[in-house]
């Protein structure tokens, strides 16, 4: 799946006037988030490549915006480590080497282990039955297959999970690492056999969570996570 090149509404380049009213600060947000968003799916599905320059220019034709808009959508994708800003040659897509994507999944393994421990103990009724939608809703996305809100939804419900666990501490590492490893966790859901194999692996992870069953889900997700590494090492190596 790959985005059209005219298929965004972007607000037009002149825009958003200088005042503070209320409705320009909506605007200038918005316009913030839609460009983040597409330049981070852009990345996701490779559009634009580990380790190459991301030219501005071409991009904000492409986008029709301006390049303040532009640059502040770089930052951001900065802070969440999808982007390196380097002086003089501006920005471009981060390149993990295999050893930093390992490392990373070892740390996200061992802290979504800890979270579905405090999961089945700390979550409500209810906020394990808003992960079974998220699940539900995913599972629609892989009959229909469509990857990309497949991948979202089935990060969303990583982060939900970790959620769960009530702390804050923890909740906020495992963004920071789940944010970096956006584009590797992406291609590990390539080809049919790899995609219905991390289907299964969450529907044992959601059933261990409904029965607050804490060493099962802590089963369910370090072989998932072990499986995840498995997936994409061939690609990342």
């Amino acid at each position: 799946m790959h985005h059209s090149t005219t298929g965004l509404t972007f607000m037009k380049k002149t825009t958003v006037s200088a005042t503070s009213s209320p409705r320009s600060a909506i605007a200038r947000h918005s316009l913030h988030d839609a460009i983040t968003s597409h330049l981070r799916d852009m990345i996701i599905e490779g559009e634009l490549e580990p380790g190459k320059r991301i030219y501005e220019g071409p991009l904000c034709e492409r986008l029709g915006v301006s390049r303040t808009p532009l640059r502040e959508a770089l930052r951001y994708l900065a802070s969440e480590g999808l982007v390196e800003l380097t002086p003089q040659r501006g920005a471009s897509v981060r390149r993990f080497s295999a050893k930093d994507i390992q490392d990373m999944l070892v740390l996200i393994r061992t802290l979504e282990e800890l979270a579905g421990r405090l999961a089945c103990i700390e979550a409500s009724d209810e906020e394990i039955a808003e992960v079974r939608k998220l699940h539900d809703e995913m599972l629609d996305y892989y009959r229909e297959e469509n990857r990309l809100d497949y991948y979202k939804t089935n990060q969303r419900i990583h982060s939900a999970i970790v959620a769960l666990s009530h702390n804050e501490s923890l909740i906020q590492v495992h963004a920071s690492l789940q944010s970096k490893l956006k584009r590797v966790r992406f291609i590990g859901h390539e080809g049919r056999e790899k995609w219905a194999a991390a289907v299964a692996e969450h529907e044992s992870m959601i059933k261990a969570l409904e029965g607050r069953d804490a060493p099962a889900l802590v089963s369910a997700l370090s072989e998932h996570l072990e499986h995840a590494w498995e997936r994409v090492r061939d690609v990342v190596s």
